[in-house]
């Protein structure tokens, strides 16, 4: 079982502009230094060894969308603008008659944008099942493509598209997997996700603000109990999470850690990040984050990682 994100952003998506990949090659000429890179292989070994992963790759510049990869059919969580890059990687594999599902968190425009130009949506022979806790699941997800905001209306998409109403706290059986929704702290509501099967779990939980109160913190202890892989929303550092940005419905990174020990979970993934961060901000954040963590390595060692738009993690 693999987790692939498609887009680890929140809000908005994050541009890369031409001066931002300007730095990036300065940055990785200069730490080339007196170096001759003759051949290919030693180009590959420079990057790969020499260069911090804010000069070799990118964070990503998506919307919430992740996908858990297990069978023929898909499990996909959000519908941000990673959205459309899992829609063109099912169209370039040739696979037609795909059943998709897809749960979402909330209907705010970061996590259902990247429907409209979801390409398996205009084809006859797919499924798509969506799955939210909101009420106005169908309506919301329809609007968008609606005059004058958008030009092409959901009519156009042949796909046959179905909407369900999941309830907060009750188990489901999908795709053989047992699912259940959380409700979360967030302006409008938003619902995490547990999915187990065979052993494995994994939680999904994002646009959620965890408060002091003890009767929170043991709710998400429970839901993420012994979980596999935490994907959390670590989208301000604590001091914003407890000044400025109080009640905006995020959370940081330091709560993530907590809460993932207290939980016993194995690998905690931060995700939905600051669009306005850059590179170098999000390898900081997760190099403070690791040393966060460590001071707790001898009672509970836990994985740390950063999501970027693309990243496969074994669960």
């Amino acid at each position: 079982m693999k987790v692939k994100i498609w887009g680890s952003r929140g809000s908005i998506p994050a541009s890369i502009s031409a001066e931002t990949i300007h730095h990036k090659i300065h940055r990785a000429l200069k730490l080339s230094g007196e170096l001759i890179l003759k051949t290919d292989g030693e180009i590959e070994r420079f990057i790969e060894t020499r260069l911090p992963f804010a000069v070799k790759g990118s964070y990503g510049t998506n919307t919430s969308c992740a996908q858990i990869i297990d069978n023929d059919e898909y499990i996909v969580l959000d519908a941000g603008t990673g959205l459309r890059d899992l829609g063109n990687s099912i169209i370039q594999s040739g696979k037609t008659g795909c059943i998709i599902h897809i749960f979402l968190s909330h209907l705010h425009w970061d996590h259902i944008q990247g429907f409209p130009f979801f390409i398996p949506a205009f084809i006859k022979e797919n499924t798509i099942n969506f799955y939210s806790c909101h009420s106005m699941l169908e309506e919301k997800i329809k609007s968008q493509q609606t005059a004058p905001t958008f030009p092409v209306p959901i009519d156009y998409m042949k796909a046959k598209i179905n909407y369900n109403i999941l309830e907060a706290g009750k188990e489901y059986q999908i795709n053989d997997f047992n699912v259940t929704p959380i409700e979360q702290s967030h302006p409008g509501l938003s619902y995490g996700y547990s999915f187990e099967k065979d052993g494995k779990k994994i939680v999904y939980s994002t646009d959620s603000e965890h408060k002091d109160a003890p009767d929170d913190a043991e709710k998400f202890e429970n839901f993420f109990k012994g979980a596999d892989l935490l994907i959390f929303d670590a989208q301000y550092t604590l001091i914003d999470a407890i000044s400025t940005k109080e009640n905006w419905g995020h959370s940081s990174n330091m709560v993530g850690v907590e809460l993932a020990i207290k939980s016993e979970v194995k690998h905690l993934v931060m995700f939905h990040s600051e669009p306005t961060h850059s590179d170098e901000t999000l390898d900081k954040n997760l190099e403070d984050t690791r040393k966060y963590s460590a001071i707790f390595e001898d009672s509970y060692p836990l994985e740390v990682s950063q999501a970027f738009d693309g990243m496969e993690i074994d669960v």
